[in-house]
This record gives C-alpha cells, structure tokens and sequence, in this order.
C-alpha cells in the first residue's frame, strides 16, 4: 500500500515537472531574441533594391539604391538615383568604412569618429546604414516583458552596448514581434540617456522565402515634421557572393 502511495505521488509530482520544464526548455533568452531578429533582417546574405525619403517642413528628397551584405562584415550600398548622387557607393569591410565620389573621383574613409553622423542628409546615421556595431555581439540584453505595440505581440529587451564595444548609442530599446521576432520598433538614447531617435516598422511583406517589415520609419525625437522613411523594394537572401565582391576596386565597377 505505501509503495502504491509512493508510485502514485511520483506520477503525479512527473506530471506537474516535466510540462513546466518542457516549456522552460523552449522559452528563449534575449540575446537568442534579438540574434533571431538580426538573423531574419540579414540572412547569410541579401540583395536588394530600396528607397529613402528625408522628409522635413518645407522639403523631401527621394535616394533610390541597390545593397548586398554578407554576415557582419560586408555591405555595400550603390546609389542609383537622383542623378546627382547616382553612382556613389559606400562600402563596409570588417569594422572599416569607405565613400567612392564618382563626380570627384574620389574614395573617401570614413573615420570612426563619423559613424554617428547623418547619412545623406538623413536620420540615418552612418552606422546604422552598414551596420557597424552588432546588435548581438556588441550590447548585453535583458528581456523586460511581453507587450502589444500596434497590434502585435512584442518581446521587450534593453540592448546596453558592452563597454569596450565600437558603438554609437548609449543604449536601445527594441520591440521584437513574438511572431516572426520583426524588429517591430526601436527607441535609441545617447550615451547620456537621452532619447535620439525612434524607429517604428510596418507593411510586413513576402520577400525572398520570409515575411519581413518593408516600410521602416526613422523619427528624430523632438524635431516635430522631421523623420525619414526606407522602403524595401526587393530582397534576396542566402545567394552566393563572394568576398571579393566587397571590394575597393569594385566600388568603382557595381552597378
């Protein structure tokens, strides 16, 4: 009878462990969130073609341009309209940035100390365009909860930037979709902790073998009718490129 009690208790102590542990198991820790979200922007490669509209009071401009990226060290950005930027391109080796001026014939390095400037006139900074600094690598996160932002169900993590990393934000705070880990929305702070920049993603799309937001909004905190919008055009992921692709001499010859 008493071993009959025994047997009965470990059945059911087993019945309550294992479906907790089983779920525990699956749950995933904030780094694997955000390298998950970094993972589905990037792919092991993409190509592609986009817009970016800089929007302010009085005016806007419209810059149209290829890119191709392989993992955390090779980008590279072909602008192909308005006329007369067409023909720059900027390139990302490693943690070095370069500027080809076809107009002036000129290849320009882009110190370290630039990284946090505007690109092109926009609310894009020079990092966040090729990608300087890795969201993965370079930051410690920390999942704060669970909330809905415009309709979908979000993972909330605090990204602060480890402190030897080459980074230009003092601290991000992103929203990742539970479904489909989208980068869904993105709040920056300088190194003060004041906040810079809000980034807000939409119009989730099929392109290339996954669903991913298309229309990605960057709005400068405080600047009221200022904020630049990139529209994803096209994008492949995982195609072959070759290193050597990601090149100085070949920043004269992409098109």
């Amino acid at each position: 009878m008493e071993k009959t009690k025994i047997l009965i208790s470990l059945f059911i102590l087993t019945i309550i462990i294992i479906p907790d542990l089983t779920v525990k198991a699956q749950e995933l820790t904030a780094t694997e969130i955000v390298a998950k979200a970094d993972q589905k922007n990037r792919g092991t490669t993409s190509e592609g073609e986009m817009t970016m509209t800089i929007i302010r009071p009085k005016w806007k401009r419209t810059v149209s341009m290829k890119y191709w990226s392989k993992g955390d060290d090779y980008f590279l950005i072909y602008i192909t309209a308005p006329a007369k930027e067409k023909g720059q391109v900027f390139l990302k080796v490693g943690k070095e940035m370069w500027n080809y001026v076809p107009t002036i014939s000129r290849m320009i390095k882009i110190p370290p100390s630039m990284m946090m400037q505007s690109w092109m006139g926009s609310d894009f900074t020079n990092d966040d365009l090729v990608k300087q600094s890795s969201i993965v690598k370079d930051y410690d996160h920390v999942l704060e909860g669970e909330e809905t932002v415009r309709g979908k169900d979000c993972y909330k993590i605090v990204l602060t930037p480890h402190p030897d990393a080459p980074v230009v934000w003092g601290k991000i705070i992103s929203w990742i979709t539970k479904d489909g880990y989208n980068l869904w929305q993105s709040e920056y702070y300088d190194e003060d902790g004041y906040l810079q920049n809000n980034e807000f993603a939409s119009d989730i799309k099929h392109m290339g073998d996954r669903d991913i937001p298309t229309h990605i909004e960057m709005i400068p905190a405080g600047e009221e009718g200022k904020k630049t919008v990139m529209d994803i055009i096209n994008v492949a992921f995982n195609k072959t490129i070759d290193n050597s692709f990601f090149s100085k001499q070949n920043m004269k010859q992409v098109r």
